[in-house]
């Protein structure tokens, strides 16, 4: 299948789907073919956000950061929305993730951290398995403490391109499967 003509061209604009119909607009960076089937390599236009909670550690000795589950993000929203806006950012409930519209504030060493995704969301030292944030914001609902972040690094999307010129997220176990062969491609077009 050729790759529809708006993905023709790496650095065009897309939106990309998920399966509960939200959008996320995203920057084509590389278009690839496996199987006959089209993927592109995408970059949200926005910045991506996350919301964390702090918490007691199992021995509650130290409070953790923990992640917030999507089905908690609807009550804290409009809460986090306000506080982004206070900076003149737009939080967006957009496809995949979070974002925020808007001008980030410059990152200072003391608004960066590194969490260590490999051990339940816990601060961590910093290896493979670990993440940099950026603090935008912290609020309080109903008694606990949430921090709103960015990642430093950028958020690649592997999409998959349909026949009608859409992007949709590849499903985690398309992705799992494929993840070798599209990681092979992509390295053989940035050589």
């Amino acid at each position: 299948m050729p790759l529809p003509s708006e993905f023709a061209q790496d650095g065009s604009t897309v939106l990309l789907w998920d399966e509960d119909g939200r959008s996320l607009p995203c920057q084509v960076e590389h278009t690839l073919e496996l199987d006959e089937q089209p993927y592109a390599l995408l970059f949200p236009v926005d910045h991506p956000v996350e919301i964390f909670s702090w918490e007691a550690d199992e021995d509650g000795e130290e409070d953790v950061l923990v992640d917030v589950e999507e089905d908690e993000i609807d009550a804290l929203f409009d809460t986090a929305k306000a506080v982004l806006a206070e900076q003149n950012l737009t939080l967006q409930r957009t496809a995949i993730t979070l974002t925020v519209a808007g001008e980030l504030p410059e990152a200072q060493e003391e608004d960066c951290f590194t969490l260590d995704i490999g051990e339940g969301l816990a601060l961590g030292p910093e290896d493979d398995s670990s993440e940099d944030f950026q603090i935008l914001a912290t609020f309080f609902q109903e008694d606990v403490e949430y921090t709103i972040c960015t990642p430093v690094d950028p958020l690649l999307i592997f999409a998959q391109l349909t026949p009608d010129g859409k992007a949709q997220v590849v499903p985690p176990e398309d992705f799992e499967r494929l993840r070798l062969d599209l990681e092979a491609k992509l390295f053989d077009l940035l050589d």
